[in-house]
């Protein structure tokens, strides 16, 4: 075992934050979080669905269903059993760039918890039969996806806005690839990536961090001594993907109540230094019910319920969005409004006072949204595969309090200056059905 906050590492060490790595290049990565009594812990893989092949859409979230379906020592009973008999949650996320097996229990049941997220993330027994089950399971997920709007219209926005990139692909796949799905692709998958120097064990709760260290070694070590003498895979390399050019309209004819539209376009990268600016802008257009979108939309013409703006930041690519949901008969004038609103913000930025109510609503956000032992786990783990360092929570507020209006005009300028992609989803047959304002973008 390796302390990684050593000299020369360029590791700055973050209070009550404890690092290290184990043989195979296995990372723990652990917070100290005083007066709670419990500990949530995770096993992330920094493999997600971009990694896969065309013929392994959606394995990464068909592996996340089928490990827990018993290991060499527990069945999926025993799994189940063993957790709720401690009261504890067990659960597992896929997205696009990684993949998070987690548990939450008291401080007194760590032990029982490492040992079955390691059983299930290394030592599944993926029974054929229980790959047949798991598949009727994933595809009763893709249809009740379908039958959500709104999340049906997230995975055509970004299909359009990402064309043939792996990051178009929606992370549960397809009917057609799940249908096809063999076992030895989901194995050869499994044991090909998930690996112990792709894998990083975060924790944070009650806890003592060589504690923790020696329950993962022992509970990993068949794992490890698989993957060798190998140092722990770093963060992807940070770049630029390259899009495909194509249409930026596209339409899901549903019989719905509601019509649903996604606007948006390219954002930045999470290692962009402009992320702090684009984060103050986000939250200033739609974050909110002070947000200009929610005032508009909502307060002032009362067009719609529901309109807010979002992020999503990969490795080498983004997405600022803008989603709202209102009668059909209403789309023309909301997509107008929306439209207008990104325009005006392209053209003349925020006001300082915006900006500085939306740093106040970020940085209140984060540190009311650390304050739960689950909430803390993920910032270890995430920033651990995504960037390789932790950062404190106070160099996270310094970074939001330094933004200035004037840099969050620039970013503005720059990404709400190039044309939108849309994605509607509501009762319309045909493109001609949509609005002009709509049409216009195809």
């Amino acid at each position: 075992m390796t302390d990684l906050v050593t000299p020369g590492t360029g590791l700055v060490p973050v209070p009550g934050v404890s690092r290290s790595h184990l043989g195979g290049g296995l990372r723990v990565v652990s917070e100290a979080v005083p007066g709670v009594r419990s500990v949530s812990i995770g096993v992330w893989i920094g493999v997600g669905s971009r990694d896969e092949s065309e013929t392994q859409a959606g394995a990464a979230h068909y592996l996340e269903h089928l490990l827990f379906k018993g290991t060499s020592t527990r069945t999926a009973a025993q799994i189940a059993e063993d957790v709720d008999a401690v009261g504890g949650e067990l659960n597992a996320f896929t997205a696009k760039e990684h993949t998070c097996y987690y548990a939450q229990v008291l401080d007194t049941d760590l032990a029982l918890a490492v040992d079955v997220l390691a059983g299930v993330v290394t030592d599944a027994v993926m029974a054929p039969a229980d790959v047949e089950v798991e598949r009727s399971v994933v595809l009763e997920e893709i249809a009740i996806r379908d039958d959500d709007p709104e999340d049906l219209l997230g995975e055509l926005f970004d299909e359009t806005l990402f064309g043939g990139h792996p990051l178009g692909r929606p992370v549960i796949g397809s009917e057609e690839s799940i249908t096809g799905m063999r076992r030895e692709t989901l194995h050869d998958f499994w044991r090909g990536e998930y690996t112990t120097p792709r894998m990083v064990v975060a924790a944070a709760g009650n806890l003592d961090h060589d504690v923790l260290v020696a329950l993962v070694e022992e509970a990993f070590a068949a794992a490890a001594a698989r993957a060798g003498s190998v140092p722990p895979v770093p963060p992807r390399a940070s770049g630029v993907a390259v899009l495909e050019s194509g249409p930026r309209l596209v339409l899901r004819g549903e019989d719905t109540e509601q019509a649903h539209v996604m606007l948006g376009v390219p954002g930045i990268s999470r290692h962009d230094p402009r992320r702090s600016a684009l984060g103050v802008l986000n939250t200033a257009l739609g974050g909110g019910p002070s947000s200009r979108l929610f005032q508009q939309v909502r307060e002032q013409r009362g067009l719609a319920y529901s309109v807010y703006s979002g992020l999503s930041s990969y490795t080498d690519a983004g997405i600022l969005s803008v989603y709202a949901g209102c009668a059909p008969e209403r789309l023309d004038e909301v997509t107008t409004v929306i439209r207008d609103v990104l325009a005006d913000v392209a053209a003349h930025g925020l006001s300082p006072v915006e900006v500085a109510r939306a740093q106040g609503n970020l940085r209140g956000g984060l540190v009311l949204g650390l304050e739960d032992t689950p909430s803390r786990m993920n910032r270890l783990g995430r920033a651990e595969l995504d960037h390789g360092r932790q950062r404190s929570i106070a160099e996270s507020l310094d970074r939001i309090a330094a933004v200035t209006p004037e840099q969050v005009s620039e970013v503005a300028r720059d990404l709400l200056s190039v044309p939108l992609t849309a994605a509607v989803v509501g009762p319309y047959d045909e493109e001609s059905d949509l609005p002009d304002v709509l049409r216009a973008l195809a």
